[in-house]
């Protein structure tokens, strides 16, 4: 009896185990963040056309999701030697031979290809397309500029924004154009995740300088042009964040809420371009994390009519 429970004992650490380097692998985290966007996107487009496609957004979600996992493992597989020399990323999956560079270079291909066929066939060729931009602009652009420019952060924040429209055009099965309401989420997410990743890379500028990734923290400038950046990009979002309530996407309650998130994330970012401290900047960081979740949450429960 003894014997048969060590055996389901190991059984399921195997399990965690794996569980534990492929949910690393494909960044569960920021994958979940993905779907939350492209439903975030499927609703609104639903919400102002028909009832809700259940089936459809099943659909949507999962080859958007098989996309996103296929890109983060992509990453890692491309970035394997560099990750290795950061303290940060040496415990990735690749780097710390958990999982062979060759089985993730197979299942990050298998992932992204099957995503966009699953999308061509189940959901409609016009968000496979957008998935297809997505995958091959942070693969093949902004993966190797990464070492070449710091102004990966701006092209990268491009792949990062397109899930919300991935999920209107996924809602939207017929007509042509991609409405304003959509391209005010794209405009939410970019301008979000520039003070998010600026203060990524400000508390790690030097993991970076070591791994030989050119941020726009690096150098004698590094520090005012991170945190000049960081300011400016917090009130490009400001209207971005406005617009839902201007286009008839939710109402007043929204406006409020977003106008104080708002307005409390470009005072952080103020706060940090004049401070430059770990501190001020993981003040930013968490602070980020919360903003997108809250500014989404007042758009579904105050959606005008």
């Amino acid at each position: 009896m003894k014997g048969h429970e060590s055996i389901a004992q190991s059984e399921t650490g195997v399990i965690r185990a794996q569980w534990a380097v492929w949910s690393e692998l494909v960044k569960l985290r920021l994958t979940t963040m993905v779907l939350i966007t492209a439903a975030m996107g499927f609703y609104l487009a639903s919400a102002a056309t028909a009832p809700m496609n259940w089936a459809l957004l099943f659909h949507a979600l999962l080859g958007t999701g098989l996309v996103a996992c296929g890109a983060a493992v992509l990453n890692q597989y491309l970035e394997k030697e560099f990750d290795a020399k950061m303290p940060r990323t040496v415990d990735r999956p690749i780097p710390s031979g958990r999982i062979r560079p060759e089985t993730a270079l197979l299942a990050g291909g298998a992932m992204g290809a099957g995503g966009l066929v699953y999308l061509a066939i189940l959901v409609n060729p016009l968000t496979s397309v957008i998935g297809a931009v997505t995958l091959v602009s942070y693969i093949a652009v902004y993966t190797p500029l990464k070492r070449v420019t710091s102004l990966n952060t701006l092209i990268g924040a491009v792949p990062g924004a397109l899930p919300p429209l991935m999920g209107w055009t996924a809602a939207r099965t017929s007509g042509t154009g991609i409405a304003p309401e959509a391209w005010s989420l794209v405009a939410i997410l970019f301008f979000w995740q520039l003070p998010h990743f600026l203060a990524i890379a400000w508390m790690y500028r030097e993991d970076y300088e070591g791994a030989g990734f050119r941020m726009i923290s690096e150098g004698p400038q590094g520090r005012e042009h991170t945190g000049r950046f960081a300011v400016i990009s917090c009130l490009a979002l400001l209207p971005a964040a406005l617009s839902p309530f201007f286009l008839n996407i939710s109402g007043s309650m929204y406006l409020g809420g977003a106008l104080a998130l708002s307005l409390g994330f470009a005072w952080l970012s103020l706060q940090f371009s004049r401070e430059m401290t770990l501190e001020s900047a993981k003040r930013l960081f968490y602070y980020s994390l919360l903003y997108l979740p809250l500014l989404l949450g007042l758009m579904i429960c105050d959606r005008a009519a």
